[in-house]
């Protein structure tokens, strides 16, 4: 049987320019952000912030951090209680559960976004919501934030899947009072680690580049508010030290510079995998609704709910095609729900359970191309109508 013999794992090299600038600052000795003038992070900021459009940005050190630094400017502490979707990878709960707050788990539906109809019953439950555009699926976000406004509910956006992605021309990370990117190795641009945050409150930015650790340094944020922001909460908020330093920032910045090119790559490779797929017996790609431009750095889909699904996944493996499945007992690596959360108060969630029973999901790198889409395809439809038929 033809067997799949690339990795769906393997990432493109940094490149070159990026590999020069970072180069440059080791060779300069001057890594930490606030040693450096002119400053790659700083640089770094100012240019995020300018391409999303939004008043300010803050790099720090993980994604995870930007989540739980956001939380933490917004004044949310221990046993506060978190909405956020019952559908997500575990740092997002994580975030929430590691300064000491609640997560309050929202049923996700079919097409894989938060649930608006049971965010409504639950939104006077909490005063944030940690909203997880998971795996890069955008609900409507203009019912969204018409759902929060009117219950008094602030957004923060996990956007660690949607960097480059908009809905009905907005982008995201912009619906909110914060959005919170990830430039973890797996997701849109690669710096191993690290984390970007924008907002246009000035008060919010002043408490989150005090949180990462700036000293009195602050001004030398690429996109700092005024010094008497700054005066109003210098003396009240603790410094968690997590900043981003130079030589990631200068990976990053020709990368950033360069993604609406990978994101056209990252779509046509997605486009000939739901081709595919779409004709595989027992499978149903999950739809895309119009206002949502998304980055198709992977795939979903739902498989027939009478098939054979660990099946098909166990003989996809064995043939090279790597599905992550969310219904599994236990969790595996990267794969877990909210029944693995230990740090999670069990929750009845019927709704979603039914979908990440049937919900298989697939990384798609940019080391593919479309004749490797091809042969995954031609995997896939086999082994689906052995196992899902």
């Amino acid at each position: 049987m033809e067997r799949f013999t690339r990795s769906f794992t393997q990432q493109e090299p940094i490149p070159e320019d990026a590999i020069a600038a970072a180069v440059a600052v080791m060779r300069s000795g001057r890594l930490h952000r606030y040693g450096a003038d002119p400053s790659e992070v700083a640089a770094l900021e100012v240019e995020f912030a300018a391409r999303i459009g939004a008043a300010h940005c803050i790099a720090v050190a993980s994604g995870g951090y930007a989540l739980g630094c956001a939380m933490r400017a917004l004044g949310v502490g221990p046993d506060d209680p978190v909405l956020t979707n019952g559908w997500t990878l575990a740092p997002v709960p994580g975030a929430i559960a590691a300064i000491g707050a609640t997560p309050v788990l929202i049923e996700v539906g079919e097409d894989l976004t938060i649930d608006l109809d049971d965010l409504s019953a639950k939104a006077g439950r909490a005063r944030v919501l940690l909203l997880s555009h998971m795996r890069g699926h955008l609900c409507d976000m203009d019912r969204l934030m018409a759902v929060c406004d009117a219950a008094g509910v602030t957004v923060i956006e996990d956007c660690a899947h949607t960097m480059g992605a908009a809905w009905n021309g907005t982008p995201s990370g912009r619906w909110g009072a914060v959005g919170c990117f990830s430039t973890q190795t797996y997701k849109h641009v690669n710096s191993g680690e690290g984390g970007l945050i924008v907002t246009d409150d000035p008060d919010l930015a002043a408490r989150m580049v005090l949180l990462s650790g700036s000293y009195m340094l602050h001004a030398r944020n690429g996109t700092a508010p005024a010094q008497a922001v700054f005066d109003r909460h210098a003396a009240t908020v603790p410094n968690v030290s997590g900043r981003m330093d130079e030589v990631r920032a200068a990976i990053l910045r020709p990368q950033i510079g360069a993604l609406s090119g990978q994101v056209a790559r990252w779509n046509a490779l997605y486009a000939a995998l739901e081709g595919a797929f779409a004709r595989a017996p027992g499978l149903s790609v999950v739809p895309r609704p119009p206002k949502e431009r998304f980055v198709g750095s992977s795939i979903q889909v739902l498989a027939d709910p009478h098939g054979d699904v660990a099946g098909f996944v166990g003989a996809c493996g064995d043939r090279g095609v790597e599905w992550k499945w969310f219904g599994g007992a236990a969790a595996t690596g990267f794969t877990s729900t909210h029944r693995h959360w230990g740090y999670v108060a069990a929750q009845d969630l019927p709704r979603t359970d039914a979908v990440l029973a049937r919900l298989l999901d697939m990384r798609i790198p940019l080391t593919f191309d479309r004749d490797d889409c091809a042969v995954v395809g031609r995997i896939v439809a086999e082994e689906a109508r052995r196992h899902l038929t």
